[in-house]
């Protein structure tokens, strides 16, 4: 799906609502929703019933709640105004490989 720029936040003891933020960035609107459609897909799968989403039409910001995990996807100007890695500054990062 192509999603940009990912950070994992480690909040577990910063927030009572999730463990993991994922934050990404996708280029248009279209993007996002490809994006939502495959990690509400996938994931839903390890954590049955438990996705929900929201701001999926026409919104440069949806949410993917999976309980213990909420993806964060925005287009770029959005993730700029919002600045999620900045508000949650407490929270370690986690090393991934994308590969």
């Amino acid at each position: 799906m192509r999603a940009s720029d990912i950070t994992i936040l480690d909040v577990r003891g910063l927030s009572d609502i999730t463990d993991y933020f994922v934050i990404c960035t996708g280029d248009t609107r279209r993007q996002l929703r490809a994006i939502a459609a495959r990690l509400t897909d996938e994931l839903g799968r390890c954590v049955p019933g438990k996705a929900h989403s929201e701001g999926e039409e026409d919104s440069s910001w949806i949410l993917i709640d999976l309980g213990e995990v909420v993806a964060h996807l925005f287009l770029p100007d959005a993730r700029g105004y919002y600045d999620l890695e900045l508000l949650w500054g407490d929270a370690p990062r986690v090393a991934w490989d994308p590969e």
